[in-house]
């Protein structure tokens, strides 16, 4: 029977661990990235990448000119509408079914990384590309639709992952979120690094947010 409990303990511990090193590795690598942006963008003002980025979609919009309206369909799931819309009618859905934690999740993750982005588009103040295929106000570092959007869309496919057990599902909403990242490119309303940043920023939210809710969970004596 010792045994047993020494064994399952054992095994706890080392799953712990584990997720301690993926998720710490993920927050360093993605707070580096994120500061590494800074200096390419702000300090070396190098446009390099940006063009490089810019160039090897615009291929692609003269190789299939009809992508434009589907590129132009798919980047509204992450605009201001769809994310109040998705911010507040999701936590409202998942409550009805008496999910209040994961509730609470979705509706911070939204709000919370909405607030973040403003603060850092104002700190940063980076003015949107003139090449824009259509105006859209605000400024432009970090992208708000990548970075929102991977914050939406990360938490689903985490609440998704941990409650059914559907990894495919949560593949297909991560890869959702970066495809809406890369439309802001193809559409010139954004510089690559404004789109890497704001997931550099929204992974940065996410793995913070999921530590404050363990943390207040386990201060309830509730285990999830």
């Amino acid at each position: 029977m010792i045994k047993k409990i020494t064994a399952r303990v054992t095994a706890a511990l080392s799953l712990l661990t584990l997720e301690l090193v993926i998720v710490g590795s993920v927050f360093l690598g993605a707070a580096v990235l994120f500061f590494y942006l800074t200096r390419v963008v702000f300090v070396a003002n190098s446009v390099r990448f940006d063009n490089w980025a810019f160039g090897q979609l615009d291929a692609v919009r003269t190789a299939w000119p009809g992508l434009t309206p589907v590129v132009r369909s798919l980047t509204f799931f992450a605009s201001l509408p769809w994310l109040v819309a998705a911010g507040l009618g999701i936590p409202l859905l998942l409550g009805w079914w008496k999910h209040r934690h994961e509730a609470w999740e979705v509706f911070w993750a939204v709000a919370g990384s909405s607030l973040l982005n403003q603060l850092l588009k104002t700190y940063f103040h980076r003015l949107r590309p003139q090449s824009a295929l259509f105006q859209q106000a605000g400024l432009s570092f970090p992208s708000g639709h990548a970075m929102i959007g991977l914050a939406l869309y990360g938490c689903l496919a985490w609440i998704v992952w941990r409650h059914r057990h559907h990894p495919a599902w949560a593949i297909a909403l991560l890869l959702f979120a970066f495809l809406i990242g890369l439309t802001r490119v193809y559409l010139h309303v954004h510089y690559a690094t404004d789109v890497l940043a704001g997931f550099a920023g929204a992974l940065l939210w996410l793995i913070l947010l999921r530590v404050m809710f363990r943390l207040s969970v386990r201060g309830d004596g509730v285990r999830r």
